[in-house]
């Protein structure tokens, strides 16, 4: 890699891959140590294509979710098996990792400034401003989804299509277009923990011991010619279990399991 390689956003490469060295160096206990990432789905990572892959996510803080998968890629990537043990999988991570982020939030303070250099695509929201979601929405800046073109062409891209880090609020229908135009692999990705480890910005820990959940699924069968995009929104709410239905109540059996699971949930101060 020469000194100066820069990737299609015009980011030098030798900054960025320091960045993501460095970051992740610093955020890895988080992950492993005050708190455990338990991960299911490493081998899907090391079977997937090297460019035209969207993951689609639930959300539940603005950045420590991304952080996390960044370490989980690089690590399935680097061989491990549902495991980020030893950070020196960052050494050579993986440069061609994006992830899509509102423009405000990635603008808010000179932190995430600098991260976003590592990989963010960011994207004016039309719905809503300043925290506040708006009645009249703005229409949709088309550098935005030629960015995510471009980030597409170029690797892999991670993106939140619920747009906020509120649980069961509607899939984008943005999403669904990108989808249904560039014809990526797309991998669902469910999270938990999160929201209970940090605070709302991902930066600050909040509880210690907390057991973290990261399951990568199967890529999403998709018909791009035929399946309208109402069809591949429901099949995206479905796949991060976002849909309605997993509001319904639920059996006494798997209460009583997650209780149980819920025990190794516990902080400590």
């Amino acid at each position: 890699m020469g000194l100066f390689k820069r990737n299609p956003f015009g980011h030098i490469l030798f900054i960025k891959k320091w960045l993501i060295r460095i970051f992740g160096a610093i955020t890895h206990r988080r992950y492993r140590g005050f708190n455990e990432l338990q991960i299911e789905g490493s081998e899907i990572i090391r079977n997937l294509p090297d460019t035209n892959v969207l993951f689609i996510s639930n959300h539940q803080t603005y950045f420590a979710d991304v952080v996390a998968m960044f370490h989980v890629f690089n690590a399935s990537l680097s061989g491990r098996d549902d495991t980020i043990k030893n950070v020196c999988y960052l050494w050579q991570p993986k440069m061609n990792i994006y992830y899509v982020a509102a423009k405000e939030t990635m603008q808010a303070g000179l932190l995430p400034r600098i991260m976003a250099y590592a990989g963010a695509i960011t994207v004016e929201r039309t719905w809503r401003a300043k925290g506040v979601d708006v009645l009249e929405k703005k229409n949709i800046n088309p550098d935005d989804t030629e960015n995510i073109k471009i980030a597409l062409k170029d690797g892999w891209v991670i993106t939140f299509p619920q747009g906020t880090t509120k649980s069961f609020k509607p899939v984008r229908k943005g999403t669904a277009h990108i989808i249904k135009q560039h014809r990526p692999i797309v991998v669902p990705i469910v999270i938990d923990g999160f929201r209970r480890s940090f605070d709302k910005k991902g930066f600050r820990m909040k509880k210690k011991g907390i057991l973290q959940s990261f399951i990568i699924k199967e890529p999403l069968k998709i018909d791009y010619d035929n399946d309208s995009i109402e069809e591949i929104v429901e099949k995206v709410e479905y796949a991060i279990e976002q849909h309605c239905s997993f509001l319904k109540v639920i059996p006494a059996e798997i209460i009583k399991e997650q209780e149980e699971l819920n025990k190794t949930r516990r902080w400590e101060y």
